[in-house]
């Protein structure tokens, strides 16, 4: 008896969750950079580093958080490519400017420790139409404001075009 009890159950409970998602979708349509768009970005916020003076690195990576394009400038130190990276990643994970987080995670064994990660500004995260798309990052200039700004001017350029698109 209590066997059949136990199926009893088993077979409601699978039977509610059913029901529950049958109207769910199966998929979800999710926004993507096209290539030309990420270079677009990246060759902007360049050209905005170069017009305050400094070499950097710019990488731009795509929702998933893989790098989709990588500028190094001709006097940029290697360094610059895997922090660049690194705050692109960070400001698309985390949806937000990175200068807005610098401080957010101070003790040890916080999720600021963790590899991969950086909270230091020079990142933004690409929205399209209210979605995350991607982030950009920057390093190299001699500071993370002036990073940042450079982010902030490669987006602006191609705003619209990601708006309209």
């Amino acid at each position: 008896m209590r066997i059949v009890r136990s199926l009893l159950a088993a077979v409601v409970i699978l039977t509610m969750g059913t029901v529950a998602h049958a109207d769910a979708p199966v998929t979800i349509d999710i926004k993507r950079l096209t290539l030309d768009m990420a270079y677009r970005i990246a060759h902007a916020t360049l050209e905005a580093c170069r017009a305050e003076g400094v070499n950097v690195a710019v990488t731009v990576v795509d929702r998933g958080g893989h790098p989709q394009v990588v500028l190094r400038d001709t006097l940029a130190m290697d360094l610059t490519l895997e922090i660049s990276k690194q705050k692109a990643y960070t400001a698309m994970s985390f949806n937000a400017p990175l200068s807005d987080m610098e401080d957010r995670f101070t003790k040890p064994f916080q999720v600021g420790k963790v590899d991969g990660i950086v909270f230091s500004a020079g990142g933004l995260p690409i929205h399209v139409a209210g979605s995350i798309v991607g982030g950009v990052g920057v390093s190299g200039a001699p500071s993370g404001e002036l990073d940042e700004r450079c982010a902030a001017a490669g987006i602006e350029a191609v705003q619209f075009d990601l708006e309209m698109g």
